[in-house]
């Protein structure tokens, strides 16, 4: 029997003297979104089963996953929250912006971190206002940024009298990047053009003609599920050139381009990790976790994309409770403790080789004023003849002139309307 499947109550009846260490999963297994909260799941599962199987857990304290089906619906996800929260949750990691915003104020009120890696309210890189909140290592704003910064690049710096076109999900997730690219329309002066696309994605007949009538010289992508393959099938039936078509990191999976055919070839997106199984680290998964029958769902996602950024986001908290554990000199760490381990978090290139997955992701310390990390990324393309992702360029900076005053504009709203005073320290 799998760990992400044992009913919580099973796992309670069976639970040794000391307890576990909890990791929530607020997965979507099921729903018009399941192509991409599979993965992630089986990722996270994953990693942690791998912990238990090889180390024994983490300082000799095993690891729990308690999954809970959402199906990418926030009040779902809210009940996830509220029937897995008092099982010793230590950190949420939601995968879903509207179930993040929801969560933000409760996840404070009961004093438990939220781990929005690469999604939610971008402003929660503001730590002094988001005590419990973090976003790490890159967030939507960044996103934003470095594909601009990206095409900047690809025009000798300059991209005046371009036009980039924003396809967007018609939703708080997919409206994060307006503010960003405007701001940097302005200082860049490309035109913007904005195109929303309605849940879940799969009528987009009338932007695709209106960017086929209107010829912008790129298209930037914030879709999610079937939206993004649906956009880029659109995309190729009109002939818009693919290399001048770029997704944010959750449209850049194998589910995206797999469905288009050779037609998604040259395809690009962000990519906030590494891409493939050439880390040592997935030996030990190989023979730990799934030659031992222990993957969870049915093993077949190793090594894609989502699977990957699942994978990763667990290990980003397994390396969290152990600093929270060094820091506090506890194993059997509480939520608070374990939000100071997140927010004294270093990853740099030494430890991710300690740990099998050198240069898998950027690195990046985490502070109070800093939840956000090191707000980079890569571009990946797809390469439709051998049905893979090559990552074509180093990591990214994003335009911190332009986005920390956001940020801090953000934030200070939030915390004037919540009376909130912004501290560290």
């Amino acid at each position: 029997m799998k760990l992400g499947t044992l009913t919580i109550a099973a796992i309670c009846a069976a639970a040794p003297a000391m307890a576990d260490l909890v990791y929530p999963s607020l997965s979507y297994r099921t729903g018009p979104y399941a192509a991409g909260g599979i993965p992630f799941a089986d990722g996270y599962a994953d990693y942690f089963t791998l912990l238990n199987e090889r180390d024994g857990g983490i300082n000799g304290v095993m690891t729990r996953v308690l999954e809970c089906e959402t199906g990418y619906n926030t009040e779902k996800g809210v009940e996830c929250y509220e029937s897995t929260k008092g099982e010793g949750a230590l950190v949420y990691q939601p995968l879903s912006t509207g179930i993040t915003y929801q969560l933000i104020p409760k996840t404070a009120a009961d004093g438990i971190p939220l781990h929005t890696m690469g999604y939610g309210r971008t402003s929660a890189a503001d730590g002094s206002v988001f005590n419990n909140v973090f976003n790490y290592p890159a967030n939507y704003w960044d996103g934003a940024s470095i594909a601009v910064n990206h095409l900047l690049e690809e025009n000798g710096g300059d991209l005046s009298g371009k036009t980039i076109a924003l396809v967007y999900h018609n939703s708080a997730y997919g409206k994060e990047p307006i503010r960003t690219l405007e701001e940097l329309s302005a200082k860049h002066g490309f035109d913007l053009s904005l195109l929303a696309v309605d849940h879940p994605g799969q009528e987009q007949k009338s932007q695709w003609l209106q960017i086929r009538r209107e010829r912008p010289d790129y298209v930037v992508m914030w879709g999610w599920g079937v939206m993004n393959q649906v956009a880029i099938q659109e995309a190729a039936n009109i002939r818009f050139p693919m290399e001048n078509f770029i997704g944010n990191w959750w449209a850049g999976s194998e589910n995206d381009v797999l469905p288009v055919g050779d037609a998604a070839d040259g395809y690009k997106s962000l990519a906030m990790h590494n891409v493939g199984t050439d880390f040592p680290i997935y030996a030990d998964l190989t023979e730990h976790v799934i030659d031992a029958g222990l993957a969870a769902g049915n093993g077949d996602q190793v090594g894609s994309v989502l699977y990957n950024r699942g994978f990763y986001a667990a290990m980003l908290a397994a390396e969290a409770t152990k600093k929270a554990q060094e820091i506090h000199g506890e194993m059997d760490i509480t939520p608070a403790m374990m939000r100071d381990g997140m927010e004294a978090l270093v990853i740099d290139e030494a430890l991710m080789e300690s740990l099998g997955m050198p240069n898998f992701g950027p690195a990046f310390s985490v502070s109070c004023e800093n939840h956000g990390g090191s707000g980079q990324a890569k571009v990946q393309q797809w390469d439709a003849a051998a049905g893979e992702w090559n990552i074509i360029t180093d990591w990214i900076e994003s335009d911190r002139a332009v986005i920390d005053p956001l940020i801090a504009e953000d934030s200070g709203a939030y915390a004037s309307e919540n009376n909130i005073t912004p501290a560290c320290g």
